[in-house]
């Protein structure tokens, strides 16, 4: 006796919270096919996504697609029985071709042209200097660092250079180009920030418009909190799969931000203890300079007093005689 086989069949379903733009996407990202061959499953008939499976193949596909939120289900292949004068040659696809998109079966248990297992992206890519993709909490963190990293020394630079032609020149010049140049390096790198937080706004399956938020009064200054804490989304969303692992460089960039917290603690601290003891200083230094000049005052009509008074008039005359 034959082992029984399974077919994924899919007529449509969703699952729940998921909305049909996203399902769309998800099941196109899947087969890396057009959105436009995908629409063609979504037409409420009965159609097999794959065929001729295992029991234990069959639920690892189901489990994929679940994740993209397709509501497919497993059944046992029908049994058929044909004779010969129903039998037609099926035409080949040449060898080499590689099917790029779906094409709605003829028969209701036929599988697309595109294999699933084949094309399951299990991560999406990654694209740094893009509107598009998803980036996780700690990536997002470990880009960052890198741009920020790369800002400092440019500005250091930068205004080496512009103090440099200031003195050099005498002219304000100097000042004015030097600031130019730096107001588009900043901008640039402002740009590339926004995409960053895009991308990571992506992972959360929210839209990255959402980034204008960051110029609002007091929630701007909240609202990144959120992009570092809030985790993303464990499957593919309407922005694509999950992105790749997180990497060791990936994590020891990420860490730096600790490094730098501590740095920024620690000076912020030193300034004020500077200022406290400074201002001890000069508070002790004018308490003393206060009580000098109160003490040479005292001894100033100490030393009018001890001065001998001349002799009177009458001494004087009694001599005479």
């Amino acid at each position: 006796m034959s082992e029984t086989r399974f077919n994924i069949v899919f007529d449509g379903g969703l699952m729940p919270g998921v909305d049909t733009t996203t399902a769309k996407l998800n099941l196109a990202e899947l087969f890396k096919s057009d959105v436009s061959a995908i629409e063609r499953l979504f037409t409420g008939r009965k159609v097999a996504l794959k065929s001729n499976l295992s029991q234990n193949e069959a639920q690892q596909y189901l489990e994929a697609l679940n994740k993209s939120g397709i509501d497919a289900r497993i059944e046992a292949e029908p049994t058929v029985q044909l004779n010969l004068g129903e039998v037609q040659d099926a035409p080949r696809q040449p060898s080499g071709r590689h099917p790029d998109s779906i094409v709605e079966p003829a028969s209701p248990y036929a599988p697309p042209r595109a294999e699933v297992g084949e094309a399951l992206a299990e991560y999406s890519t990654l694209k740094p200097f893009s509107f598009e993709g998803r980036i996780g909490r700690l990536r997002y963190l470990a880009w960052t660092m890198v741009l920020t990293l790369a800002l400092l020394p440019l500005v250091g630079v930068g205004f080496w250079l512009a103090t440099a032609w200031l003195l050099a020149s005498d002219s304000i010049a100097g000042l004015i180009v030097g600031g130019l140049l730096a107001a588009v390096v900043v901008l640039a790198f402002a740009f590339v920030s926004i995409q960053f937080n895009v991308q990571r706004l992506h992972d959360l399956g929210w839209s990255g418009w959402l980034w204008l938020i960051n110029l609002v009064p007091f929630v701007g200054s909240i609202f990144p909190f959120i992009l570092i804490i809030a985790p993303g989304n464990t499957g593919a969303n309407q922005y694509g799969p999950p992105p790749p692992r997180n990497t060791t460089a990936v994590k020891l960039l990420a860490s730096l931000w600790l490094v730098m917290i501590v740095l920024i603690f620690l000076a912020t601290f030193a300034g004020i203890f500077g200022a406290l003891q400074e201002d001890y200083d000069s508070s002790t230094l004018s308490s003393y300079e206060s009580s000098e000049s109160s003490s040479e005052t005292a001894e100033e009509p100490a030393a009018e007093a001890a001065e001998p008074a001349p002799p009177s008039v009458d001494y004087e005359e009694e001599e005479e005689q």
